[in-house]
């Protein structure tokens, strides 16, 4: 039995997900820092719920001992984000970018997702076949976001993408230590979830399938990668 991990799966992105793992027959913990929302989310999924806030040393190495107990861990999903958009839904734009801002969403995007993985690679170490799941953003390739005409490109936020990019950098040199891992970074496409207030084009179920994926990648599948749905990205 694969056991799974998936960060912020309470709802959206990470919801989707960990029902589709446990239709693949994953043992999935669904991740939450809010405990009454991740029980709810868990007993519809049938799922194990484990409280878990990426931003929180303690949290994070007290859900480590309750995984470690109940057996261990065979892949880590850290979808836990935050985008940091202003009143009224609006992206804040350089001008409107500040010091404390980027420091938000870096302390969970990027902070938060090696906290955890360095809390688990212990256990992850163990398994068979260790897989981990980084979830990034179109918005992290450099191609993408200086390439007129696009939809990325006319994206005028600083903190977000910068944050993507810098968890595709860790994606690849974690990656290249741990070479008995499947380590990859996946783009889900701009899916409508609470993250974006609801403004993605894609469905959860499209924006989870790439995330799906690669979390059920074999032994000798990739690794080091930056994936969306339809194959590898440029940076």
């Amino acid at each position: 039995m694969t056991t799974t991990l998936i960060t912020g799966a309470n709802k959206g992105l990470g919801f989707e997900t960990a029902g589709r793992l446990i239709a693949a027959g994953h043992t999935v913990y669904v991740g939450s820092r809010d405990e009454e929302r991740g029980r709810r989310a868990a007993a519809r999924l049938g799922a194990r719920m484990v409280l878990l806030d990426v931003t929180d040393d303690a949290s994070v190495a007290a859900a480590a001992k309750t995984i470690e107990a109940d057996g261990g861990l065979d892949v880590l999903v850290n979808n836990a984000g935050i985008e940091g958009r202003l009143e009224g839904n609006l992206v804040a734009g350089a001008a409107e970018t500040t010091a404390d801002l980027m420091r938000q969403l870096f302390e969970t995007n990027v902070f938060g997702l090696v906290r955890v993985t360095h809390a688990f690679l212990p256990l992850l170490q163990r398994s068979a076949a260790p897989v981990v799941v980084n979830v990034s953003s179109g918005l992290a390739s450099l191609t993408g976001m200086t390439a007129p005409g696009t939809p990325a490109y006319a994206y005028p936020g600083v903190a977000y993408p910068a944050s993507k990019a810098a968890v595709n950098m860790i994606t690849v040199q974690y990656a290249k230590a741990f070479p008995n891992m499947r380590i990859n970074a996946v783009e889900p496409g701009y899916t409508a979830t609470d993250l974006n207030g609801h403004t993605g084009t894609q469905t959860v179920e499209e924006g989870a399938e790439i995330i799906v994926r690669m979390a059920q990648a074999g032994p000798d599948g990739p690794t080091g990668g930056y994936f969306d749905a339809e194959g590898p990205l440029p940076c």
